[in-house]
């Protein structure tokens, strides 16, 4: 069963990877360097700082950072516990494919999922019922993964398990984030 799921995966991860072209490859070296994305972070902080003020901005991106550095331990402990070969360091592929970039690492499961979905889904549990199309968020996690595969760095597995992963630990951190505001509250009412 692991081997099918393994053969869709990689089948599934040559169309794809395929569909790219030399003409856009600029583009998507940009797209999956966090650097660019920083209009999109710089407005997000914008969003917050207008919602929260300082101090509790302040505190929800203390959050966002434990969140970051927590996901991307996981997904090293995954990478080297399963020690998956990244598409263009796979030999029984990598001469047909075509690799945009290559890294050393390994593949399963992409940090980048799997760090992006985490902070969208923490940041959109938290916002959702303050602006009406929070949810648009989640596009950045979903163009940022993908580049991964057009770049010819990870399967499609490993996004979707990166995604699974972000997820999870962005509502568990989404709850501890709750949990912190109600004993900072209730500790301040006590005062």
């Amino acid at each position: 069963m692991l081997d099918k799921i393994q053969t869709l995966d990689t089948k599934l991860f040559i169309y794809l990877n395929g569909l790219g072209s030399e003409n856009f490859d600029g583009l998507w070296l940009i797209i999956t360097k966090q650097i660019y994305w920083t209009p999109l972070f710089l407005l997000l902080f914008y969003i917050i700082f207008k919602k929260l003020g300082t101090k509790q901005s302040l505190y929800l991106l203390l959050f966002v950072a434990v969140l970051l550095v927590f996901t991307d331990q996981i997904t090293n402990l995954f990478k080297n516990g399963f020690q998956r070969l990244r598409p263009c360091n796979n030999p029984e592929i990598n001469t047909i494919i075509r690799i945009v970039q290559s890294r050393k690492s390994f593949s399963f499961f992409s940090g980048h999922a799997a760090n992006t979905m985490a902070v969208a889904t923490f940041l959109y549990l938290i916002f959702k019922k303050d602006f009406k199309y929070f949810g648009l968020l989640f596009l950045w996690p979903l163009i940022f993964a993908y580049s991964r595969i057009y770049l010819g760095l990870h399967y499609p597995i490993d996004i979707i398990s990166g995604y699974f992963c972000g997820a999870i630990l962005g509502y568990l951190m989404f709850k501890l984030y709750r949990i912190a505001q109600k004993r900072n509250f209730s500790v301040k009412l006590k005062k």
